[in-house]
C-alpha cells in the first residue's frame, strides 16, 4: 500500500482572485483524494467515490496537475461541471497520471515524489479579447470542432502576455495562432488553484 502523504500545504491562491471558495481541510481532503486515487490504481484496489460532504459533491470543472521533480508529468480535467467535484478529482487525477498522451504512464518508482495540483474551475463565460486578463483568466477558444483551453497559471509561469496567451490557446486546439481574431469563440474562467510545495 502507497502511504498518503502528511497534510498537503495549499499554495497561495493569486493576489487578484476573489476569497476562497474551499477550506484548508476540504483542499487536504482533495489532495489526498487524488494521491489515494493513483496509489489505488498502481495498486488494483478499489476506493470510495462518495464525496465527503455536501459542498464536495457539487458539479464542478477540475483540472489536476502533477510535477515530478518540478517538472510536468501530466494535467488532465473536465473543462464542464459533469461530476461531483470529489469524483472529478479522482478520475482527472488517475487521467493525468496514466492517459495524457504527452507522458507514458506513471510508476510505482515515480509515486512517492509526485507533487498534485488542484484547480477548480468556475462555470465558464464568453469574454472579449481586449477583456481577458492574464493570471486571472483560463481561456477556452474554439472553432468549428476544434477547442483549446489553458488554466489561468498556464501564462504567468510561461511569462506570455495576453496576446500570447490568445496564441497559444488558438495553438492548443490545433488552429491558427490568429483564429480569436479570425471568428473563434472565446469563453473564461477564474479557477482556485492549490497544491503542495
Amino acid at each position: 500500500m502507497f502511504p498518503l502523504p502528511d497534510k498537503p500545504t495549499a499554495e497561495c491562491i493569486p493576489a487578484n482572485a476573489t476569497k476562497n471558495e474551499f477550506s484548508q481541510e476540504e483542499r487536504v481532503l482533495l489532495l489526498c483524494a487524488a494521491h489515494e486515487a493513483i496509489g489505488s490504481a498502481l495498486e488494483s484496489r478499489e476506493i470510495l467515490l462518495d464525496a465527503p460532504s455536501k459542498h464536495l459533491s457539487e458539479s464542478r470543472g477540475v483540472f489536476t496537475t502533477l510535477y515530478l521533480h518540478g517538472e510536468l508529468r501530466g494535467c488532465v480535467g473536465y473543462a464542464l461541471p459533469i461530476t461531483s467535484l470529489y469524483r472529478g478529482v479522482i478520475e482527472t487525477a488517475r487521467g493525468a497520471a496514466f492517459d495524457d498522451p504527452r507522458f507514458r504512464p506513471l510508476t510505482r518508482e515515480e509515486f512517492p515524489d509526485l507533487k498534485v495540483s488542484l484547480s477548480v474551475l468556475s462555470p465558464l463565460f464568453p469574454i472579449s479579447a481586449a477583456d481577458v486578463t492574464t493570471g486571472r483568466h483560463g481561456l477556452v477558444v474554439t472553432m468549428g470542432a476544434r477547442k483549446g483551453l489553458l488554466l489561468p497559471q498556464v501564462p504567468t509561469e510561461q511569462g506570455w502576455d495576453r496576446i500570447m496567451f490568445l496564441k497559444q490557446t488558438c495553438r492548443k486546439a490545433g488552429l491558427p495562432e490568429d483564429a480569436w481574431q479570425k471568428g473563434a469563440s472565446l469563453e473564461a474562467f477564474t479557477a482556485e488553484v492549490f497544491g503542495e510545495e
